[in-house]
C-alpha cells in the first residue's frame, strides 16, 4: 500500500491479484520468472554469457548517454521569457532554482509513489473504504498521535474496540493509521469456509449465489488447469518430501539425529539417483536434473526443458473461478451485519503527547459540523447499491470560449432559507440554460463550518457541505448540468484552511506542524486561517488527491484556484506591487506553493485532458497561465481582478462626465501578451458579498420622489449596466463569467446570517420574481442576446479585438473583432448624429444588437431604415474606409459586415 510506504506494493484489494516490487524512477515490476532454458537457485557464482560476434563489416552502436537534455526535450524553465522578451537575471535565475527544486521533489515523491497519479490517489485508500472480504478498511494520516481508533455511534463511542493494532499494517513509519472493522457475524450464523471469502455487495451487486458450493468451484479449476499428473504433488504435498527420505533412508529410516548416519555426498547420490531411473517411462510431469558444483555453502542448481518452460508460461491462471467463489450481496446481508452501518456517525480518537483527542476524519466524505451547538462528526456514507445515485450523462465538450454562471447554492432561492442541492437543480439550472450560459461555477460547495464565511473557510475538504444536501444530491446536481450541456467548475480553497480543530485539520493530531506551518507562517497575516505546508510530501498527497477526488468522485470539469496570493507569498498578497520582476522571487515568495500549483496543473491535465483550471491572483503573477514546461504555472485562465474594481470605482465615486475612455480600454485589455487567457466580469459575488454593493444597488437610486427623475434615473442605469456587460463581455479573452442574479440586474446586495444582522435570510436569497416584468425582465433579454451572440458569431474564441478608436472627449470607443464592429458611446449627455469611425472592409454593415432597443429597456431612439449602414471611401482612425453612424447617449451598438463591396 502506497501510504505506507513498503518496498514492495501490495494491493489487499481482490480485483488486483497480484504482488508488484517499487522502483524509484519506473512503473511498478511485477514479479515474474525468466523464460530462459536453464532456471538456477544457486548461491554460487554463476558464468557470464559470452557475447555474440560482430559482424566485421557492421560497427556495433554506441549506447546513447541519456542526459538531462534529453530526458528533458522540449522543457526551458524560462521559456516563457524568451518568448516574449523578457530579461531579467534574478527571475530568470530564480526559475531554474525552480525547476531544479521540482525534479528533487519528484524525485522524493518517486521513493514512496510509483508515479504522479498514485501520489494523486491517496483517496482510494485513505479514509473509510468497503473491502470485498466482509469488512471496512480506515486509513488516516496523524504523525503526532500515539494510538489511533475509531469511535462512534457504531459502537458506542468506545475508544478501544476499533484501534489501529500492531503487526497488522496498525502504524506506519510516516504516520499512517490503519484500523479494519471486520462485519458482524448474524446469531446462528457459521464463519465463511474460505478465510478469504469475498463479496459482490458494491460493485456487481447482483452476481454471485450461483449455488455451485467453493469444493465443485475448486475442482472445476483443478480440473481444467491442471493436466493429468500436474497435480499429483499439490494434492499431496508431503509425497516429494516423503519418497526423498524413504530412498535416502528406506523405509525404517532414523528417526533422531543420533541415529543418522554419514550420508553420502551429493555427486554420489545423484549418480545413483540416475542410474536407479535410467528405464523410466516418459512422464508429463517436468524433466529437471539436479546438479551440485560441490561447493560447501551451494544448494542445487536446476536444468529444466525449454519445451517445458515454454509450456508453463502459455497457462493463464484460472482468474475467472477466484471471482466466481464471490457470493453475492444477498448471502452477505444474510450471514452478516455492517461493522459500520450506513449513516452511522463517527470520529476518529487519538492520544497524543498532549492528552486524549476526537477528530472529524480529514478524509471524511459527509460531515456534519457543529449542528444545533453540538460537536461535529463524520457520517459513513455506504447507501445500499441499488439506490445509490448512478450517472447518466457524460461530460460536454469543452468549448473554445466560456461563459460561466457563478453560483452559491445556499441563496439561489427565493425563500429566506439555505436552499439545497435539490432545489437548484430543479429551478436554477433550467435558467442558466435558457439565460445561454455554458458552464457554471459552484463556490461554498466543499463544507464549512460556519455558513457566513461564504464557504472559504473549508473544513472538510473532501466532503460536499451537508447543509445543501448528501454526496448523491451533488451529484444529481452535476450530472443534470451535464445533461444539459453544463460545464461544472468548483472554486477550491487550498490557498488556506479553517483554524476550527475539531472539525477542520489545525492541530488536527495534536502537534501545531501536520498540516500546516507552525508559528506565524502557520497562520494568515490577517483572516486566521491556517497555511498549509506545502513542502510536506504528505501534505501535497492530502491536496493533489483533493483535486482529483472532486474530478473522480462528482465529475467535476474544472477549479477555479480561490486567492492564490494568499499562499503564493509569506506576506498573504497584502503588500504592494509595481510590477517589477524582483517582487515575483523575492524572500517573500514561497517557493513551495509554487511547486504545488505546478504539480496540481501537471497531474490534472495529464490525468484528465480536458480539465480545466483557473487562476484567482490578484498579483498576476508572471507565468500564471504558460506551460509548466516552459516555466509557467500551467493554467488555462486567470481571472483579471482589477476589470470589476475599475467599474465599482467608476459608479461610485467618479461623475459619469469624466469617465476615462483609456483607462477603460488598458483596464480590460489586462496584459495583452495572456489577454486571450483572460477571464473578464464586470461583477462578481465579492463585489456585493465583501460589504460592498452590486451594480444595479448603486445604478438604480429609487429613492427620489419625483417620477421624471425616478424615470431618467432608471434610464441611466439600465443603459450602463448594459454597456458595461457589453463591452466586458466582447473586448477580453476567451472567458467570461457572470454572478447569478446580475443577468437581471438583481436591486439587492447578498449578506449572509450572521450575529450582526441577527442571523437574517432576509438577503441571503434572490428575486427570482423580478424577472416576470418590468426594466429587470428587459435586462435579462439583453443578456440573452449577448450570450447569444456569441454563440453565433464566436466572439470570444476569436483573436483579440483592434481597438482603433479611442476618443476620451466624446467618450467614444470602438473596435472590430472578427466581422463584428462594436461602438460605444459613454458619454452622458452628447448624442452624434453622424459620428464617423473607421472601418477596413469596404461593405454594408448591419446593427445586430443595439443596447437602446425598447425591448431591452432603451428608447428605441435609432429607427429601423438606420439599422444598415454603407461605408464611405474615407480614412478614419488609420483605416482604408468609415461608416457614418447614430450614436445616442449611453448607448451602444455591434454592427457585422452584410456585404462586401469591391470596389
Amino acid at each position: 500500500m502506497t501510504s505506507l510506504s513498503l518496498p514492495t506494493k501490495i494491493f489487499l484489494y481482490p480485483n488486483s491479484l497480484s504482488i508488484q516490487f517499487q522502483s524509484q524512477h519506473k512503473p511498478p515490476q511485477r514479479l515474474t520468472f525468466p523464460r530462459n532454458i536453464k532456471i538456477i537457485c544457486s548461491a554460487t557464482e554463476q558464468p557470464q554469457p559470452q557475447p555474440q560476434p560482430q559482424p566485421q563489416q557492421q560497427q556495433p552502436k554506441k549506447k546513447k548517454k541519456k542526459n538531462e537534455t534529453e530526458s528533458e526535450k522540449g522543457v526551458d524553465p524560462v521559456g516563457f521569457l524568451t518568448k516574449h522578451g523578457i530579461s531579467h537575471k534574478a527571475f530568470a535565475i530564480f526559475l531554474r532554482e525552480r525547476h531544479k527544486a521540482l525534479k528533487d521533489l519528484k524525485d522524493e515523491i518517486f521513493n514512496r509513489h510509483i508515479n504522479l497519479r498514485d501520489m494523486a490517489s491517496g483517496f482510494e485508500i485513505l479514509g473509510m473504504h468497503r473491502h470485498f472480504e466482509h469488512r471496512v478498511d480506515y486509513m488516516e494520516w496523524a504523525p503526532g498521535a500515539r494510538y489511533c481508533a475509531l469511535i462512534g455511534d457504531f459502537n458506542g463511542w468506545s475508544p478501544t474496540e476499533n484501534a489501529a493494532r500492531k503487526g497488522f499494517f496498525g502504524h506506519d513509519d510516516f504516520g499512517y493509521w490503519f484500523i479494519i472493522l471486520e462485519d458482524k457475524l448474524r446469531e446462528g450464523e457459521k464463519p465463511d469456509e474460505l478465510y478469504f471469502q469475498q463479496y459482490n455487495y458494491v460493485d456487481d451487486y447482483d452476481k454471485g449465489d450461483s449455488g455451485v458450493s467453493i469444493d465443485e468451484i475448486f475442482k472445476k479449476s483443478n480440473d481444467d488447469y491442471w493436466e493429468p499428473g500436474e497435480d499429483r504433488f499439490v494434492k499431496n504435498r508431503f509425497e516429494v518430501p516423503a519418497k526423498l527420505y524413504e530412498q535416502l533412508f528406506g523405509p525404517n529410516g532414523p528417526q533422531t539425529l543420533e541415529e543418522l548416519e554419514e550420508i553420502p555426498d551429493p555427486e554420489t547420490r545423484y549418480k545413483a539417483w540416475k542410474e536407479q531411473h535410467k528405464n523410466d517411462p516418459p512422464s508429463n510431469l517436468p524433466p529437471y536434473d539436479v546438479i551440485d558444483q560441490g561447493k560447501e555453502y551451494d544448494i542445487f542448481n536446476v536444468v529444466s526443458s525449454p519445451e517445458w518452460v515454454k509450456k508453463v508460461f502459455a497457462k493463464k491462471p484460472p482468474l475467472e473461478y477466484w471471482l466466481e467463489t464471490r457470493k453475492g450481496r444477498k448471502a452477505w446481508l444474510k450471514k452478516y451485519t455492517p461493522g459500520i452501518p450506513h449513516g452511522s456517525k463517527y470520529r476518529v480518537y487519538f492520544n497524543t503527547p498532549s492528552g486524549p483527542l476526537e477528530r472529524v476524519p480529514a478524509w471524511a466524505t459527509y460531515v456534519q459540523p457543529d449542528i444545533d451547538g453540538k460537536q461535529g462528526f463524520a457520517v459513513h456514507w455506504e447507501p445500499p447499491p441499488e439506490s445509490a445515485y448512478k450517472w447518466k450523462n457524460t461530460h460536454p465538450k469543452v468549448p473554445k470560449s466560456l461563459r460561466i454562471y457563478e453560483c452559491h447554492v445556499g441563496i439561489s432561492g427565493s425563500e429566506p432559507k439555505v436552499s439545497s442541492f435539490n432545489d437548484f437543480t430543479e429551478k436554477v439550472l433550467p435558467h442558466v440554460k435558457e439565460a445561454g450560459y455554458n458552464a457554471i461555477q459552484l463556490f461554498g460547495v466543499v463544507e464549512h463550518k460556519d455558513y457566513f464565511t461564504v464557504g472559504y473557510r473549508v473544513t472538510n475538504f473532501y466532503a460536499v457541505s451537508s447543509r445543501y444536501g448528501t454526496p448523491d444530491d451533488f451529484k444529481r446536481l452535476v450530472d443534470e448540468a451535464h445533461g444539459l450541456g453544463l460545464l461544472v467548475f468548483i472554486d477550491i480553497v487550498h490557498s488556506y484552511s479553517a483554524a476550527d480543530e475539531m472539525v477542520g485539520l489545525s492541530l488536527f493530531d495534536g502537534s501545531n506542524d501536520c498540516y500546516f506551518h507552525t508559528g506565524k507562517r502557520g497562520h494568515h497575516k490577517y483572516w486566521g486561517t491556517r497555511m498549509f505546508k506545502y513542502g510536506d510530501p504528505d501534505v501535497l498527497h492530502f491536496l493533489l488527491s483533493n483535486l482529483n477526488w472532486w474530478v473522480v468522485e462528482y465529475q467535476i470539469d474544472g477549479f477555479q484556484f480561490h486567492s492564490l496570493s494568499s499562499m503564493m507569498y509569506t506576506h498573504n498578497g497584502f503588500a504592494s506591487f509595481t510590477g517589477d520582476l524582483e517582487e515575483y522571487c523575492n524572500q517573500y515568495v514561497d517557493r513551495d506553493a509554487l511547486l504545488y500549483l505546478i504539480l496540481a496543473n501537471e497531474i490534472l491535465h495529464v490525468l484528465h485532458p480536458n480539465i480545466v483550471t483557473i487562476a484567482e491572483d490578484a498579483t498576476f503573477y508572471p507565468g500564471l497561465c504558460e506551460p509548466t514546461s516552459q516555466g509557467g504555472l500551467g493554467f488555462d485562465y486567470y481571472v483579471n481582478l482589477s476589470v470589476s474594481e475599475m467599474w465599482s470605482s467608476f459608479l461610485e465615486n467618479v461623475p459619469d462626465h469624466e469617465w476615462s475612455m483609456s483607462k477603460i480600454v488598458s483596464t480590460l485589455m489586462g496584459n495583452k501578451q495572456h489577454a486571450d487567457k483572460m477571464l473578464m466580469y464586470a461583477e462578481n459575488h465579492n463585489q456585493s458579498i465583501s460589504g460592498g454593493k452590486s451594480f444595479a444597488e448603486i445604478l438604480f437610486d429609487e429613492s427620489r420622489e419625483d417620477s421624471q427623475g425616478l424615470k431618467q434615473s432608471l434610464l441611466r442605469g439600465c443603459s450602463l449596466h448594459k454597456m458595461i456587460k457589453l463591452i466586458t463581455f466582447t473586448i477580453g479573452g476567451r472567458a467570461y463569467m457572470n454572478f447569478m442574479g446580475n443577468e437581471f440586474g438583481h436591486p439587492e446586495r447578498v449578506e449572509f446570517p450572521m450575529a450582526s444582522n441577527k442571523f437574517s435570510f432576509q438577503l441571503a436569497k434572490r428575486r427570482w420574481d423580478l424577472l416576470e416584468k418590468g426594466m429587470h425582465r428587459d435586462l435579462f433579454s439583453f443578456d440573452k442576446d449577448l450570450m447569444k451572440l456569441d454563440e453565433n458569431e464566436r466572439i470570444l474564441s476569436r483573436g483579440l479585438p483592434n481597438i482603433h478608436h479611442i476618443n476620451d472627449t466624446t467618450m467614444v470607443i470602438s473596435y472590430m473583432r472578427g466581422p463584428l464592429l462594436f461602438i460605444f458611446n459613454f458619454h452622458p449627455t452628447d448624442s452624434y448624429e453622424q459620428y464617423n469611425v473607421g472601418v477596413e472592409e469596404a461593405g454594408e454593415y448591419q446593427v445586430v444588437l443595439n443596447t437602446d432597443e425598447t425591448k431591452f429597456g432603451g428608447q428605441g431612439l435609432i429607427k429601423d431604415n438606420q439599422y444598415l449602414r454603407r461605408t464611405i471611401s474615407r480614412r478614419v482612425d488609420g483605416l482604408r474606409n468609415c461608416l457614418e453612424v447614430c450614436l445616442p447617449s449611453r448607448t451602444a451598438q455591434v454592427y457585422k459586415l452584410s456585404r462586401i463591396l469591391r470596389i
